[in-house]
Parts: structure tokens; C-alpha cells; sequence
């Protein structure tokens, strides 16, 4: 009997482990760990990554383990072993089959056969940290919070969280750590804080008092998560800094270990108290969420209070690359310790995949026609007013609501969306206008949350991000929540306001990348061109060439004076200029939507490179157009080239794009693929029905040809999922009542199951 994996690991891998202390030493962990769960697609995950073994001791990761069965080379899981080990940050790299072993030190590249015994997790740990650092083993010794086993960090988390530990230990005084949104920046900054109080580490070297750690964000939402996220503290040990409770004190609290508070309110202080109310040492770690915020400008007060608080070590969180615009913040803190993508998130499965449509419509841009009226204020009639300038100094009503027509036309109205406008007052009149042409009759379907808003609004948000409640569904915003959302089930991003900054278009995204049960990806309604941020070299991916043109004006016009974009949630001074189209104008606004997809690799790309890529993959899936044909007039060989479309990227939702994209919405998935293939000319899904009329009921009798000519019909109406075998019974119970009926009117159900799949050859011929 041929000996498996398994029994290569249980009778030949697990023995040498344990006979090295592996899994018996204190502090030592011996698992199979997954590594990340793949890729996200319409068909579920693909390429999942487990490593058979990484053995971890005082919360590090040393080594990885590839086993490979006895009967195969012992050097055959090298590959896979330096990959694993690079993802999880482990030193060592192992593949054996038990036999024989091999080995790679990841640091110096050294690698050779490994002779046995395995060594222990001491002389593991040895060979990892040959230059021994107390504070790093002191933090080893105290383990992770994992909620009584509830929780576990993913690979990158860990990653970061032994990053920073590691730059602690060294005696770093700035560090930073880049990861993308949605990734648990403050799950991270929780675990490295916990092993700091529980190590009692602190910058007075005083063996046993617990550090006092700062968490600052820039909103109330954000401290009020972070602090609900500590909850594991004992409570005498958090305090969340509050402006009332100072003034109802008479002073700044200080007799805690880990401080929330924004920066607000130790700028503006409460009274006579200010952040200064602090010694500049009394704090020993500062985590600053979304730190590029503030300090872009040295100047700034935010940067004050860090300045202030100089002694502290300091950890900034951001979820943006190095920028012009926010280069004086990594001078600050420095490159990052640690850096994980959203690309690497969508590619692993912990962030969730999007695409974009590119709305571009006939009007983009506005000059002055005497066909038109002035409502109010004075308007340039030799000024030709471009995204910047709607809704800030110049408002078209008929223009949004045509908008808001527009995507809530393309959406489900049941899926979470976020709604981006230009100004307080346009969030307030889009909210209206979604009101006024949804479907659902409740008046809460769709709510503003502004900086206006104040505690209404908080609720409404609150309200919003609860996954068990469906209201409200959209909330429209201008500024307040491209951070600080953090809502699982977001479906559609709307962006109805020019974004200009890669940093804010970044962040936006990332509210609709979180994770949640049956969300296979997430759309981006992109009315204002935001997509060019694509052809940016610090997007996660390479350039983009130019997209689809615009249908109204040239997308490239010569520049033209930009009025500049209000700050948060503030509308800009003065009167806007208000015009009332004329008569029947609004009715001629057309909308050419063009869409962004994600690639294998993933970068996104156009629709014409998304098809190309189609059009290589078929090629390995047929060989030819009688193959292709073949294929989709067998059921059930039909729906396994399905399933493989969609593992591919292909799904039902990106060939409903496709179609769109070759002029034949009413045509089946078969001539997409042979349009792109083959180059063959499609066809309407009515066209092949009729002509399988004419040439596939000759022979039947005549209940059966009413049968096969109701299929045919539900295959006109609704596509090629009415054609699957499991569909048959629906059929017969609908039209007949039940399988006994229909075998009396029709003949033995394999009767009918010969007609139904050979009417299909018809189709497709």
C-alpha cells in the first residue's frame, strides 16, 4: 500500500518534532497554519495557501515545514517552504519526506541537506536571534490576547505586530506601519500595546510599572472603536479622554495606562487644559491612527503635540503609500516597518474585490445656453464649468438627478451604498432625490451623514453599519466618511464629487473592501473620472492607457482654473449660481459606462485588456468553434466550463459587462465567448430560439413541442440558466403540476430529458 502525506507526517515528521521538544516545551507551537484563505471570486476562494507546518515559539515564527510523502523527493517542497516562509516573516525553511531534509536559512541564503536531530525551540530560537535582546524576550514570554481562542492574528497582522516589537526592542523612537484599509490596523495596535503593559515596558526602565500608551485618531468614531477594542484591559486601566469629564473634574486624567482622545480635543483643550497639561515624558508609546492626516505640514498643530510629546516612542498608522503630498510624514516617522497592499489583500482573500464603472455622460461639462434659466446668483457665459466647479459655485438639479436615475437603475436597491458628494448641501439634495425614485417606501431609506448632522447622524451611521439592519440603506456624505466606516457589508461606492488626492480616493475604496458572507465583490460608481488615479505608478498596480472616451466633450480639454475642493464637510462661501435646464434638456442626458476589472495578477485593468485576457484563457479552455459549440449544448458539460469561467474571473456579472461591451445585451454567455474567440458575429437569445423552432420540433409530437417551445421561450427571457438539467422539474411542476402528469402528457421522464438536451444542440448549431 502506497504510503500518503498523511501517514509520512503522523509516522515520520510528528516523531522527530516531539522527540525535539516541539509542541512539549513551554512556549512552543507545532501547527498546520492556514495561510490565507485565496482569492475571493463568484465561485468561492481559489489558490487558499497552508503551510503543513510552522513552528512558533514565544509568539515567533522560526520555521517552516513542507512534508512531502515518502515516496518523493525530499527537496520537492522547496518551493512552497521559501515561499511560505518569506509570507510569514519565518527565518528558516524546511521540506522533507521524512527521510531525507532540507534546509534554508531565509537571512543568508545558506541552504543544504539538514541532518537530524531537529533542533529545539531554544536552539531554534538561537539560530534565529543570534544576538540576544531582553526586551525581545520579554515580550515573547507574554502571549497574545486571543480572546479565549477566538481569534487568531493572520499572517500580515502578525507580521506587523513583530515589526514593531522588533524596532521597540532595538530602541526605535518612530515607527510606521502601512497597511491598507480594512486590514485591522487597530487589532494590531491592541496586540502590540497588550504585550507592552503586560511586559510592563516602559521608557523609565522601571522593572514592574506598566507603560502609559496614547492612542490618538482624528474622530470621535475612531477613538470610541479603538477603546471598545481594548475591552480585554482591566478596566482601571483605559480612559477615554473626554472634554465634559475635564470640565466636570477640574482636570486631565492621569491615573490609567492606556489614554484614547482625538486630536481636537488636546488642541483645543478644554478650558485651561490643553495636551500641556501633560509632562512632555509622560507618556512612553503614541499610536497615531491615520497619521498622514495631520501631518503633512510640519507646521500643523497636530504635529505639535508629537513634537510635544517627544519622548514617547511613536507608532503612526496609515494605510497610504509615500505621496508628495504626505512625504513630510514618512520623514517623520521613517520608511515603514512593515507594509501590506491592498493588493496583496484582495490577492489573498482578506480584502474584498471591486470594479469600477466609469460613468461618463454627455454632461460632464456646462457652458451657458440661452435655452436655459438663471435661478440665482451670476453666471459666466463664456466659462466653460467642469467637475470641480458643480455644486460648489454652480448647481444644475436636473444634472444630479439624472445621476441619482442613473446608478439606482444599476444597482440592487437592497445593497448597502455610500454616496460621495461635493458639499454638505449636495449630500442633503442627492439624499432627497434617492428618496424621491427608490423603490422602497420606508422614509429612512437613505440619510445624511454629515458634520451638520452631529449626534442624528452619528446614529444613522451607527444604524447603517449594523449588518442585521437593513436601514438606511445609502447614506450620502461629502467628506466625513471616507474614514472611520467601518461596515462590512458594503456593496456600491457612489462618487459624485471630484477626488483629488490618491490618499482620500485610497481610503474610499477601502470602505467597501471588508469581507462579508456572500459579498463576492464590490462596485465603484465613479461619476467624476476618480478612476484616472488608476494611471498612477503608486497605485497598487502598474499604469492603465487611456479608457473609453467620453461621449460629450474631449476627456482631455485644454486646463482650465480649478476651483478648489472645500474642506471637510465645509460648503465655500458665497452665492452658487443655480440654472434650470431648459425644457426637455434633461431628458436628453446620456450616460457610457465603461468598466475597471482586476486582473490575474492583480492590477486593474480596461475592459478591452479584460477581454484580451479572456480571449488567452479561452485558448487553453477550446480549441475550436465546434468544440466551444459542443460544450454549450451539453448541459452538463456546460456547466463545468462555467465553473471554470468563473474560478477564472468570468462570472455571470463580468459577462453581463461583456455583453454590454459587444453591442448584444440580449445575447447568451456562448457568443461572448465566440465573439471573443472565434470573432464570430452574436446573436439575440430570440434569434437562436427561433430558429431552434424551425429546426428541432419537427419531430416531436405536438404536447411536446408546446413543452420544448416553453422552455424556449423561458430561455429567450431569462438566459442560459434555464437550460440546466436541474431545471426540467421546475418545468414539469409548473406547467403540469408534478412529474406523473407530465409523464402522462409527454412520455418517460427519459424521454424528456433526451428532448430537452437535444433541443439545445439546435440552439447553439
Amino acid at each position: 500500500m502506497t504510503e500518503t502525506e498523511a501517514d509520512t507526517r503522523a509516522n515520520r515528521i510528528d516523531p522527530v518534532l516531539r522527540e525535539a521538544g516541539w509542541g512539549v516545551v513551554e512556549g512552543s507551537k507545532i501547527r498546520r497554519e492556514m495561510i490565507c484563505p485565496g482569492r475571493i471570486t463568484g465561485a468561492g476562494r481559489i489558490n487558499p495557501l497552508s503551510a503543513d507546518y510552522v513552528l512558533s515559539y514565544r509568539d515567533r515564527k522560526l520555521a517552516v515545514i513542507e512534508a512531502k510523502r515518502a515516496g518523493l523527493g525530499y527537496t520537492d517542497g522547496v518551493g512552497q517552504a521559501k515561499d511560505y516562509a518569506t509570507r510569514l516573516k519565518a527565518r528558516l525553511a524546511y521540506s522533507t519526506n521524512g527521510i531525507g531534509w532540507y534546509g534554508i536559512d531565509m537571512a543568508t541564503g545558506k541552504e543544504g541537506d539538514h541532518a537530524l536531530p531537529f533542533p529545539s525551540p531554544q536552539e531554534l530560537w538561537d539560530l534565529c536571534f543570534p544576538e540576544g535582546n531582553d526586551w525581545r524576550e520579554r515580550f515573547g514570554e507574554v502571549p497574545f490576547e486571543t480572546e479565549g481562542g477566538k481569534w487568531e492574528p493572520r499572517y500580515y497582522q502578525h507580521n506587523a505586530i513583530t515589526a514593531v516589537l522588533d524596532a521597540i526592542a532595538r530602541g526605535d523612537q518612530r515607527i510606521l506601519l502601512t497597511l491598507a484599509t480594512g486590514t485591522g490596523k487597530t487589532s494590531i495596535a491592541f496586540q502590540i500595546a497588550w504585550k507592552l503593559y503586560h511586559a510592563s515596558w516602559n521608557l523609565s526602565r522601571d522593572p514592574v510599572r506598566r507603560p502609559r500608551i496614547l492612542f490618538l485618531a482624528d474622530r470621535n468614531i475612531l477613538a470610541d472603536q479603538a477603546y471598545n477594542s481594548f475591552s480585554a484591559f482591566p478596566p482601571d486601566a483605559l480612559c477615554r479622554i473626554s472634554p465634559d469629564e475635564i470640565r466636570k473634574q477640574g482636570k486631565i486624567p492621569k491615573n490609567a495606562n492606556v489614554f484614547f482622545t482625538i486630536f481636537q480635543t488636546f488642541m483645543t483643550g478644554s478650558g485651561e487644559f490643553t495636551y500641556h497639561g501633560y509632562p512632555p515624558d509622560f507618556f512612553d508609546f503614541i499610536v497615531i491612527d491615520e497619521c498622514h492626516r495631520g501631518g503633512a505640514k510640519d507646521e500643523s498643530t497636530w504635529r505639535g503635540i508629537l513634537e510635544y510629546f517627544s519622548p514617547a516612542v511613536q507608532l503612526g498608522l496609515t494605510a497610504t503609500p509615500k505621496r508628495d503630498v504626505n512625504a513630510d510624514t514618512y520623514g517623520y516617522f521613517g520608511d515603514p516597518v512593515y507594509t501590506y497592499a491592498l493588493r496583496e489583500g484582495i490577492g489573498d482573500g482578506f480584502l474584498t474585490p471591486f470594479k469600477v464603472r466609469q460613468m461618463a455622460s454627455t454632461i460632464d461639462e456646462y457652458t451657458w445656453s440661452d435655452e436655459d434659466e438663471l435661478i440665482s446668483g451670476e453666471i459666466d457665459p463664456e466659462k466653460t464649468y467642469r467637475e470641480g466647479d458643480f455644486n460648489t459655485t454652480l448647481v444644475i438639479p436636473e444634472r444630479e438627478k439624472s445621476r441619482v436615475e442613473e446608478f439606482i437603475d444599476q444597482i440592487d436597491q437592497r445593497q448597502k451604498t455610500l454616496v460621495f458628494c461635493a458639499t454638505q448641501d449636495h449630500a442633503a439634495r442627492v439624499r432627497d432625490y434617492i428618496n424621491q425614485v427608490k423603490d422602497n417606501p420606508d422614509p429612512h431609506y437613505c440619510q445624511r451623514v454629515t458634520a451638520d448632522d452631529g449626534k442624528l447622524g452619528e446614529q444613522y451611521l451607527r444604524e447603517f453599519q449594523d449588518n442585521e439592519k437593513s436601514l438606511p440603506t445609502i447614506l450620502t456624505t461629502s467628506h466625513k466618511l471616507s474614514t472611520g466606516v467601518d461596515a462590512r457589508n458594503i456593496r456600491n461606492i457612489v462618487l459624485m464629487r471630484p477626488i483629488k488626492s490618491m490618499i482620500e480616493f485610497k481610503q474610499i475604496i477601502g470602505r467597501g473592501t471588508r469581507t462579508f458572507d456572500g459579498k463576492d465583490f464590490f462596485t465603484v460608481f465613479d461619476f467624476v473620472k476618480a478612476y484616472e488615479h488608476f494611471n498612477d505608478p503608486e497605485w497598487d498596480g502598474e499604469p492603465l492607457p487611456p479608457d473609453t472616451p467620453s461621449p460629450g466633450p474631449s476627456p482631455t480639454p485644454p486646463p482650465q482654473p480649478e476651483t478648489p475642493e472645500p474642506g471637510p464637510d465645509d460648503p465655500p462661501g458665497g452665492e452658487k449660481v443655480v440654472v434650470k435646464l431648459g425644457d426637455g434638456k434633461e431628458r436628453q442626458i446620456r450616460y457610457i459606462a465603461a468598466t475597471t476589472y482586476w486582473s490575474h495578477d492583480g492590477r486593474p485593468i480596461t475592459a478591452q485588456e479584460f477581454m484580451e485576457q479572456l480571449f488567452g484563457d479561452l485558448g487553453n479552455l477550446v480549441a475550436s468553434e465546434e468544440e466551444l459549440r459542443a460544450v454549450w449544448s451539453d448541459p452538463e458539460r456546460r456547466e463545468g466550463f462555467i465553473q471554470r469561467l468563473t474560478e477564472l474571473g468570468y462570472d455571470a456579472d463580468r459577462m453581463e459587462d461583456m455583453r454590454r461591451l459587444i453591442d448584444a445585451p440580449n445575447s447568451d454567455v456562448f457568443d461572448v465567448l465566440a465573439y471573443v474567440r472565434f470573432t464570430l458575429a452574436p446573436l439575440a437569445r430570440a434569434e437562436r430560439a427561433e430558429a431552434a423552432r424551425s429546426a428541432g420540433l419537427g419531430g416531436y409530437e405536438s404536447e411536446m413541442r408546446q413543452f420544448l417551445d416553453y422552455v424556449l421561450t423561458a430561455y429567450e427571457a431569462r438566459g442560459i440558466e434555464e437550460l440546466s438539467l436541474g431545471k426540467i422539474r421546475d418545468f414539469l411542476r409548473i406547467r403540469y403540476g408534478g412529474t406523473n402528469d407530465a409523464k402522462a402528457a409527454l412520455g418517460p421522464v427519459s424521454e424528456i430529458r433526451k428532448a430537452f438536451v437535444d433541443i439545445q444542440e439546435h440552439l447553439f448549431r
